[in-house]
């Protein structure tokens, strides 16, 4: 359980440091995204969550 909190934690940073780094191409990546049909959407989204899982699963065994 300590573990998926550090991850989510993790998360936020990476997301914050983008956020405060460079928030207009932020503004633009999210108004791209917006204009894509669901499609393409649902593919990046599974494609990032197999590979974030065989990332775990290399690392944790």
């Amino acid at each position: 359980m300590a573990d998926l909190v550090v991850a989510l934690g993790l998360v936020l940073v990476i997301e914050g440091l983008m956020l405060a780094a460079a928030p207009g191409a932020v503004r633009r990546a999210m108004e791209a995204i917006d204009q894509l049909p669901d499609m393409p959407l649902r593919i990046t989204g599974l494609a990032g969550a197999v590979i974030g899982l065989l990332i775990v699963w290399l690392i944790r065994g």
